[in-house]
């Protein structure tokens, strides 16, 4: 199914919106939380669930950000059963001719909605709400869901798109249409420097926690600071991008934060999303926030060893060379990018020698959902970039999670 009907999407779209409320919540301040915002950094909540969120939530935080993980998190707690029920009994009512693929993803629409929603009412604030994982090749979808999402809660709600070809090139047209756009899965300061350019979504992000775990766990060094190198690295990238390119104004997000001490040290970044667990032992640390300075532009030695078989690979995450710079500026004179499919730009980046967008197979897929978020770099050669490597086993290891929320739907069928 590629789009839905006008009928079915109005009968959707009211069964997913709910009453917001017109008061505004009072919360308190922190005055750790407030002198860190003075480095320049806005703070997000990294959660789905409501009453952890509830639990950390100062005054100081602008936003949150749920993914499919975190979602099923909360759908798996049986909070959003009643919902599923009426959603299903509203479908059979008036459009009792879907299929069951059909019906699982419209219910799931309904309750990514309804968790972002009973956010955007307890705190009034931004909430990033994410697709379906198996939208994220197909452009005819990903515009129709991330329209379908935005007309639901346009001031509060920011759609969340994987980063892929199609994902792009969607981007692109969705932000001519002024959508707020986090563009997520990102691995590299490569990946996110081509987005601003030719996308410029609202956001863009490093999934940095996941960059020093992958380090550790294939054992090519203590892992220590290498998500840290990359996630400085691209917002030195798109600080030159947006004084270079008046049209681009696409801000970082460090994501995929694990502690305390990594909200420390990556104090002026544009944005950082961070899980409850995460805030609380950042607030619990003893140095005060005023002894802390901006680490971008200072060279960090990450913990790799590059004598390493594969410690090499890890390089490429934090350049953005001049022959990278030169296949944005061709890709972005290309005369048919606005009608470009994603395989036109996958033999786009091929012809150019430019080693994004691996043409992976589907037994290959399977091998990375099998294995996880993170990859064992034995089994990939090293004609898969890295960061290409780490975009499809985060989609991949989403698109598990969603199995998971869509089996429960279905266990209501």
């Amino acid at each position: 199914m590629t789009t839905v009907s006008g009928e079915l999407d109005d009968v959707i779209h009211e069964i997913a919106c709910m009453e917001l409320g017109n008061d505004q919540p009072v919360f308190q301040s922190d005055p750790t939380m407030a002198r860190f915002k003075e480095t320049g950094t806005e703070l997000w909540v990294d959660t789905g669930d409501l009453e952890k969120a509830q639990t950390i939530w100062k005054s100081e935080f602008t936003a949150l950000t749920t993914n499919n993980t975190l979602a099923n998190q909360v759908v798996q707690t049986g909070v959003m059963d009643e919902v599923i029920h009426q959603t299903i009994s509203r479908l059979n009512e008036v459009a009792s001719g879907l299929t069951e693929e059909e019906r699982v993803t419209e219910v799931g629409f309904v309750i990514n909605c309804r968790i972002a929603l009973r956010l955007v009412r307890a705190f009034k604030t931004k909430v990033s709400i994410e697709l379906h994982p198996s939208m994220s090749r197909n452009i005819g979808r990903t515009l129709d869901y991330a329209r379908r999402y935005y007309r639901v809660c346009p001031e509060y709600f920011i759609v969340k798109i994987p980063l892929t070809p199609e994902g792009y090139l969607s981007v692109r047209t969705l932000r001519k249409e002024g959508m707020p756009i986090n563009f997520t899965l990102g691995f590299s300061a490569r990946q996110n420097y081509l987005a601003a350019r030719l996308s410029n979504p609202d956001f863009v992000n490093v999934f940095l926690g996941r960059l020093n775990q992958v380090v550790s766990e294939n054992s090519v060094g203590g892992g220590d600071l290498v998500g840290e190198k990359v996630t400085l690295a691209t917002q030195e990238a798109l600080l030159i991008a947006r004084k270079q390119y008046p049209e681009v104004g696409t801000r970082l997000i460090g994501a995929s934060i694990r502690s305390g001490e990594q909200v420390a040290f990556l104090a002026g970044l544009d944005v950082m999303t961070i899980p409850p667990s995460a805030m609380e032992e950042f607030l619990k640390m003893k140095h005060p926030v005023g002894t802390m300075s901006s680490n971008i532009g200072e060279d960090i030695n990450p913990g790799i060893d590059f004598s390493h078989p594969h410690g090499l690979r890890f390089q490429k995450l934090w350049e953005v060379p001049d022959a990278f710079v030169q296949f944005v500026n061709d890709l972005l004179a290309s005369t048919n990018l606005d009608s470009m499919a994603g395989s036109e730009m996958e033999s786009f980046c091929r012809e150019r020698n430019v080693d994004l967008f691996y043409p992976f197979s589907p037994a290959q897929l399977k091998k990375i959902l099998d294995l996880g978020k993170i990859p064992r770099l034995d089994e990939w050669s090293q004609e898969v970039a890295l960061d290409d490597l780490m975009t499809q086993s985060a989609l991949q290891s989403f698109s598990k999670d969603q199995a998971a929320l869509d089996d429960r739907i279905r266990s209501f069928l």
